[in-house]
């Protein structure tokens, strides 16, 4: 029974796990790149070495467009500095040391590579989400990928990971149980699966390798794509098939956090065939550092978002029962992480491939014309990191000051008194002092949510709809809460559970961390797992909480006086529910609703800053 030792290592975080070992050398070629570029020269160095084994998986999720890194200086940004050249040239060293230690190195992501920065949303009119920036993530040598929910918001792009970025790992970007329709050989419509329902593969070292691509129960897909119920998907005869015989270890991908949702209905679908079989679950969507092991020969993994999360290994013999021990590691993805645990320095570390990323993400930026200034920012505003309301809040700056005056900027209602409402989702990332770009704009708001309204609604009734949509009327209970934060997360959301594990972050923060003067702002992990699993030390980020509705100031006229009721399209069902639970007057449907503004959410920043940081 031959051993077999894994070893991932995820897009920012890490981990190693120790059960059967065998250990091999054996020599690669080193490949001298003259031109360097530097890190930030604050970053701390990580606390320790990786931990290899004979199977290392390099796994990314969430990037969202992130690959031209976190460019701000304001911490903890530059944990996040190095780009996608950076990893590239990081995966390469590490390809390079995997075959000097004569073991496997897979590279794997979890999907959701839309919506999140200008380098995938900036395009031109007429063109299609992230298209452009995906031809960087073409260039890696991804063994296995899997497909995201915001793959699937816009048929467009769903048709264009089909059409253009499948072919490009044939047989690898995984969709299980997500299909997209399109004409087939005859002319009739055929629904067929995005990229491949699953995959069977040998490693570089003759290791059997099954794999699967699952996204979470997704409902907000766009019409002409469909997304199968997991407890279905392992129901059908393709999967039956696809996990019948035994590999050297399941390697299960997919969209889908490792807690609080459908991961253990497919691993006890494979338990229930292979009771002993090793199972490495990749995941991702929410956004968070986490690690948990369903029994003593499984580790599930999920590595956090933006490209702020890489990392892990295991020790495991195929057939035997022996529990997996490991170490797992979240690392930040900087020039020094990846110097540090490549043995190289600024002068060695670059690759011609990971040099003609750079340069070719910088190209595509001035073609889209990112840094297009609309002012500058007087000073950083936080999602999470400063009290709502309060001077340094991003979403009192949105809803008092930013929506306002966009949304007054060519709008033929703009005499109409408004009350404006939108979810706290719609903002995705902070704003930072300094120069504030087309590609700010974009990241802090990536989404093209149009605005609408409803006219003649009281005051009086406009003004308890956001309070109860906050559920904060005395007639709304738990149980509602909970259903509309469940609606939200099958549509897509994650910001809540995101900002619950920030807040336990920051509940669990001791005195000393926090006082501790050389420790900069940062992740500070704690998962299910054992032992310490973030590679570099960081004092936590505050956390003040946040509602999961905002609204602009009420206008000042009297109760009675009819106004426009202002929402992006996201919540339009949310609030004509509302407004007609608060009133008897008339009941509100979607015939009633209008477009209010000619511009769209991922706009309105650009329009206030070019108004009020000039």
């Amino acid at each position: 029974m031959k051993n077999t030792l894994v070893a991932l290592v995820v897009s920012a975080f890490a981990f190693s796990v120790a059960a059967c070992p065998e250990k091999n050398h054996a020599r690669g070629a080193h490949v001298h790149i003259p031109e360097r570029r530097w890190a930030p020269s604050n970053l701390s160095l990580p606390a320790r070495p990786l931990v290899w084994g004979d199977v290392n998986i390099i796994h990314t999720t969430d990037s969202h467009g992130w690959l031209l890194g976190h460019q701000k200086t304001s911490f903890p940004e530059p944990n996040y500095s190095g780009d996608f050249g950076d990893f590239a040239s990081f995966v390469a060293h590490m390809k390079e040391l995997a075959l000097k230690k004569n073991v496997d190195l897979l590279l794997v992501d979890s999907g959701d590579l839309h919506d999140g920065t200008g380098l995938s949303d900036g395009y031109p009119p007429g063109g299609v989400d992230a298209h452009d920036s995906n031809k960087f993530f073409e260039q890696l040598p991804y063994d296995v990928l899997a497909i995201g929910n915001h793959e699937l918001y816009v048929y467009a792009n769903t048709l264009d990971m089909h059409q253009n970025f499948a072919p490009k790992f044939p047989g690898r970007y995984l969709s299980s149980n997500a299909n997209i329709t399109i004409a087939g050989p005859d002319g009739q419509n055929v629904s067929v699966p995005v990229g491949s329902r699953f995959a069977k593969f040998k490693t570089r070292k003759g290791r059997q390798v099954t794999s699967l691509g699952v996204l979470f129960n997704f409902t907000a897909n766009d019409e002409n794509t469909t997304v199968q119920a997991v407890g279905d998907m392992v129901k059908e005869d393709w999967f039956a098939d696809a996990i019948k015989d035994e590999p050297d270890f399941f390697l299960l991908v997919g969209h889908m956090p490792v807690q609080e949702d459908n991961w253990p209905t497919v691993f006890n679908a494979v338990r229930a065939v292979h009771p002993t079989t090793p199972i490495l679950i990749l995941g991702g969507h929410t956004h968070i550092r986490d690690c948990v092991q369903f029994d003593g020969r499984s580790i599930a993994l999920e590595s956090g978002r933006y490209m702020e999360t890489v990392g892990a290994n295991l020790d495991f013999k195929k057939g035997c029962t022996d529990n997996i021990t490991f170490n797992r590691r979240y690392l930040d993805p900087n020039r020094v992480t990846y110097e540090y645990h490549t043995r190289r320095n600024a002068y060695t570390f670059n690759t011609s491939m990971g040099s003609r990323i750079s340069t070719g993400m910088k190209a595509l930026a001035k073609q889209f014309d990112l840094s297009a200034m609309f002012g500058t920012a007087p000073q950083d505003y936080t999602l999470s990191r400063d009290p709502f309301p309060s001077n340094g809040s991003l979403l009192s700056l949105l809803a008092e000051q930013v929506l306002p005056v966009a949304l007054a900027v060519n709008n033929t209602r703009a005499s109409v008194p408004s009350l404006v409402i939108t979810n706290s989702g719609v903002l995705r990332f902070d704003v930072y002092v300094g120069p504030f770009d087309k590609n700010d704009q974009l990241t802090a708001s990536p989404f093209d949510d149009s605005f609408l309204y409803i006219t003649n609604v009281t005051l009086d009734v406009a003004n308890q709809v956001l309070p109860a949509l906050n559920n904060a009327g005395a007639n709304k209970k738990r149980e509602v809460l909970e259903g509309r934060e469940e609606e939200l997360y099958r549509r897509g959301a994650v910001d809540m559970r995101y900002r619950r594990w920030l807040e336990g972050m920051h509940l669990r923060a001791s005195e000393e961390r926090r006082a501790a003067t050389n420790l900069t702002l940062g992740y500070v992990t704690k998962d299910s797992c054992p032992g310490v699993g973030d590679d570099t030390l960081h004092t936590p980020l505050p956390y003040y909480s946040v509602p999961d509705y905002i609204g602009s100031q009420p206008p000042a006229v009297s109760n009675d006086t009819r106004i426009d009721l202002v929402f992006v399209n996201f919540i339009q069902d949310d609030v004509l529910e509302t407004v007609n639970s608060l009133q008897s007057d008339k009941v509100y449907n979607s015939s009633d609703v209008q477009t209010y503004s000619p511009f769209l959410l991922d706009e309105v920043f650009g329009l206030f800053a070019q108004e009020k940081w000039n």
